[in-house]
């Protein structure tokens, strides 16, 4: 369990640091812009304690807010995510499989992952910038942004995921 804990924090902070430090800086055509650390709660195991995947998700979007300056826009949207996680995990994972599953295309399979990582990012997406906005005056704007950056999102997640399984 501690070698989980070091490896779960140290994908926090290097997710943190890609997000605050360079992905931030990213306008693909003033609209989209990747949340890279979506995958954060996209990367729990299956049954990882429900209490510690809301603390650890709520942790990293406390200092996303704080160095994002965004006060409580990924802390809610983070937590709500990981609350749904585990629920949307079940519907991906095969029934004969073991207890401790990690969430990976090796394990789910490509179309599983796949479609998990797009459910979990457009709805986070789709959450953050409407919040964001906080208004449907420019309703197009705002989906074009959240469809930007979710596929955005879903592109950089899947080439990690390309990367890490080899």
């Amino acid at each position: 369990m501690m070698i989980e804990s070091f490896y779960r924090l140290a994908l926090a902070v290097i997710l943190c640091l890609a997000q605050v430090l360079i992905l931030n800086q990213i306008w693909l055509f003033g609209v989209a812009t990747p949340l890279l650390y979506v995958l954060f709660v996209i990367t729990f195991h299956r049954n990882f304690p429900k209490w510690q995947i809301l603390i650890w998700s709520f942790a990293l979007g406390l200092v996303i807010d704080v160095f994002s300056n965004t006060p409580g826009l990924a802390v809610g949207i983070l937590t709500l995510m990981a609350l749904l996680q585990p629920y949307l995990l079940e519907l991906f994972v095969p029934r004969d499989s073991v207890e401790n599953l990690e969430v990976k295309a090796a394990t789910l399979g490509w179309k599983n992952y796949t479609l998990l990582t797009v459910i979990l990012t457009g709805l986070y997406s789709l959450l953050f910038f409407a919040i964001e906005a906080f208004n449907f005056f420019d309703w197009q704007q705002w989906l074009l942004r959240s469809i930007g950056s979710a596929l955005l999102t879903i592109g950089m997640i899947l080439t990690i995921e390309t990367i890490r399984s080899k």
